[in-house]
């Protein structure tokens, strides 16, 4: 499916918890769409300096963290032809809300025991959720639970949501496990048609006849 003609170079920013999934998708949409790919949180850890100088700022100073994420946002609104994974703190302030009407935004809704599953697997994304290394399974799903609570709002004001649980269905599969990048991105892509063909359609009734 070829959507880049519609899109004109919009920005496509993803949204929802931190996982493999969403980051492998949003590599695969960069490609597939000729666009360029980043990660909001990378490059809040350029600008801190260091993984570890992430994870203090964000512990100590919650504020200037905050203050970081909106500036990479701001830089990344700006520009076009971009795929982003956005931070959580992208939904969690009218500021960053704003500007991620610059772009497309999709909520990529991952089961959180598959996230768990990921943060366990792969430890370096611990700091991101301020857990140590010898947190368990249970504690890190439990962490995830009360996160996600919290977040669920911002996330839901994405221009579409799309769902490994419902994408597994759609496609008869019996293990979500089977939902490949390759579905998750012709869904994204489904999605974004809709809503930029729904933005063609307001455009051309607001034109005075």
């Amino acid at each position: 499916m070829d959507v880049s003609p519609e899109l004109k170079g919009t920005t496509i920013f993803l949204v929802g918890m931190k996982s493999s999934i969403k980051t492998s998708l949003g590599k695969f949409l960069a490609n597939m769409l000729r666009y360029y790919y980043f990660d909001s949180d990378s490059l809040v850890e350029e600008a801190a300096g260091t993984q570890s100088a992430t994870k203090s700022l964000r512990e100590t100073d919650k504020s200037g963290f905050q203050e970081s994420e909106t500036e990479v946002l701001k830089q990344l609104s700006s520009m076009g032809r971009l795929v982003v994974c956005a931070g959580d703190g992208a939904t969690q302030s009218s500021t960053n809300l704003a500007l991620l009407r610059h772009g497309i935004t999709i909520w990529i809704d991952v089961p959180l025991d598959i996230v768990a599953r990921g943060v366990v697997e792969d430890q370096t994304q611990l700091s991101a959720y301020n857990l140590s290394t010898s947190v368990s399974y249970p504690e890190v799903l439990t962490h995830l639970s009360n996160s996600y609570e919290e977040l669920r709002g911002g996330y839901a004001i994405a221009d579409a949501t799309v769902s490994v649980q419902q994408v597994a269905g759609k496609l008869g599969y019996d293990e979500i496990d089977d939902v490949t990048t390759d579905d998750m991105a012709l869904e994204v892509l489904k999605e974004v048609e809709k809503l930029t063909r729904v933005k063609k359609m307001m455009e051309a009734a607001a034109r005075p006849f």
